[in-house]
């Protein structure tokens, strides 16, 4: 198949060609001006029978797929958006071994809660989180469901909000950052966009209260996600029969 010369023009099929690149003479150069003769494209198809089409068509490939001219699978977009995801299942699969291969650290220090206050973790969420045996509880909870970094990342917070040393702010606040909000953090934890972007402005002169919103919005995912489930849980069940049991033999 015969192709006219256009300006700016090179078939892919001369990109590999080896072909004479010197000064065309002038009688050469009116016939192709003209239509006169073959073009050199025709003489290469004549020439190298049908291996000047498959060239051109391998040659085009990769440059379509490269520059996301076409809906290719092999895409580069689309190979980097599926990496990407490999990635975020293969993250949240090591979560939840990390965690469940950890032992509870840190537990706050508290007495033996009596039967009336565990009781009374059942009446609202408000009353298990302001008490610190409740809240090793819940938190021991939570470690079975893979989901303790909520805990964690509101305990850290609550202890950023005592702090008045600005140095240590910004050391506190640093790790909060590193350990529950950055995306390459195994102890990530579940936050919306707004927050994280009011988050970020925050960072850059961090203060006790610059978590806030991200310590509410965990608070409220724990309260309507996890709490319901912990009260209908062995760990709790067995906290209130066994403090029942108790109080019956005494």
């Amino acid at each position: 198949m015969c192709h006219r010369k256009r300006s700016g023009y090179r078939p892919p099929d001369l990109i590999n060609a080896k072909i004479y690149t010197g000064p065309i003479p002038a009688e050469r150069g009116a016939e192709l001006t003209m239509g006169g003769g073959r073009s050199e494209t025709s003489a290469l198809s004549g020439a190298g029978g049908g291996r000047g089409t498959t060239s051109t068509q391998n040659s085009q490939r990769p440059n379509a797929c490269c520059f996301c001219w076409c809906c290719c699978c092999s895409c580069s977009c689309l190979t980097v958006r599926n990496e990407e995801e490999r990635r975020r299942r293969s993250r949240r699969k090591r979560i939840s071994q990390d965690t469940k291969m950890e032992t509870i650290p840190n537990c706050e220090a508290c007495t033996k809660p009596s039967v009336e206050e565990i009781r009374l973790w059942s009446q609202s969420f408000d009353k298990l989180m302001r008490n610190p045996a409740g809240r090793n509880v819940f938190r021991e909870f939570l470690r079975t469901e893979y989901s303790e970094e909520n805990m964690l990342f509101w305990l850290a917070c609550e202890d950023l909000k005592q702090e008045i040393n600005k140095s240590a702010v910004e050391e506190k606040a640093r790790s909060i950052y590193e350990d529950y909000i950055s995306i390459l953090s195994p102890k990530e934890v579940s936050l919306d966009a707004r927050v994280r972007e009011v988050i970020n402005r925050k960072m850059q002169d961090p203060t006790p209260h610059a978590f806030e919103d991200a310590q509410l919005q965990i608070y409220t995912l724990m309260h309507r996600d996890s709490y319901p489930r912990f009260l209908s849980s062995n760990i709790y069940k067995s906290l209130v029969h066994g403090g029942s049991r108790t109080s019956s033999e005494s």
